[in-house]
């Protein structure tokens, strides 16, 4: 039985229908003091659950939702609750920078573990490691094989170069080369301002980019300014263009803008959060992560191998 909460719901009637299955009819609503009640209109004994929601904005409103339905299901004697969380709420906060910070990530997991759930299913996760915050099987998935069939249908007859925004995603960029046939790498070496703190200067492409179409990959696009800093930084060093491709477009003001007017000739990101039509832009391309995702709970159901569908990479 697939579930969804109120966050993306058109995201879980797709996976729904790619599945060939209902959504279970659900009610949600919140009471005067805004206090979250959901409750299901019809039996999940013994049943398989898969319960969908992305952590968008109000992050915590939606969070809290996803909870109390993993509640309501282990209440209800389903037989094994999967929690699918396109985008990981607080994946960002997973380690301490600095003396007395929380580590979110961790409490997250332990926040379903305790709800409930009996396994993740996660989309690019903003480090690796937080697989292993989760006291149970976590599958984590790639939107790789989406974004990179994309870029190779549109941009595969010119010469491509994969590009890092920063040093410590020249893994994921790693894998992007080897995905477009081998393509060169490079990355952007940032350097922090002395003057001014907490501010860094995109200023320095390390790698060869001239006369080559720039793929800058991110796992996620928030306000969008470290990304848009590195086009500019690619474009003053003679790429022939820059293509930004990432997995969640958070989109958080003034990302919108800064897209806009930024040198990229296209911004290709996932629907593992809602866009809404007020964030959408001429350069923006929306790719479909549902048939991933309803792979995904196809395998964890009949048993299958989630790590097969990404030539045993995942």
């Amino acid at each position: 039985m697939v579930f969804t909460g109120r966050a993306h719901p058109e995201l879980a009637e797709s996976v729904a229908e790619i599945l060939e299955t209902e959504l279970v009819p659900t009610s949600a609503y919140e009471f005067a003091n805004s206090e979250i009640y959901v409750r299901y209109e019809e039996s999940v004994r013994g049943c398989d659950a898969f319960v969908l929601q992305s952590h968008t904005a109000p992050i915590n409103e939606w969070i809290m939702e996803h909870l109390i339905m993993v509640d309501a299901l282990k209440r209800a004697s389903a037989k094994r609750i999967t929690v699918v969380m396109p985008f990981y709420g607080y994946a960002r906060q997973d380690k301490k920078h600095r003396g007395r910070e929380p580590i979110s990530a961790r409490l997250m997991a332990d926040l379903f573990k305790t709800a409930g759930a009996d396994r993740l299913i996660a989309v690019d996760l903003h480090a690796d490691q937080i697989q292993g915050y989760f006291d149970g099987p976590v599958d984590h998935l790639m939107a790789l094989p989406i974004l990179t069939d994309y870029v190779l249908s549109k941009y595969g007859d010119q010469p491509l170069a994969v590009v890092s925004p920063d040093a410590g995603r020249i893994k994921v960029a790693e894998r992007w080369s080897a995905k477009l046939g081998g393509v060169p790498l490079a990355f952007i070496h940032k350097t922090r301002r002395t003057d001014r703190p907490n501010e860094t200067v995109a200023n320095r492409v390390v790698g060869e980019v001239a006369g080559k179409i720039c793929v800058l990959t991110d796992d996620m696009i928030d306000t969008g300014g470290t990304i848009v800093k590195a086009a500019e930084a690619l474009m003053a060093d003679g790429a022939a263009g820059v293509v930004i491709a990432a997995t969640h477009a958070i989109l958080s003001d003034p990302a919108v803008d800064r897209l806009k007017n930024s040198p990229a000739v296209e911004v290709i990101v996932t629907d593992t959060l809602p866009i809404s039509p007020d964030r959408q832009f001429d350069k923006l391309t929306v790719l479909s992560i549902a048939p991933l995702v309803a792979r995904a709970i196809r395998e964890v159901f009949e048993d299958g191998s989630v790590t097969s569908m990404f030539d045993g990479h995942a």
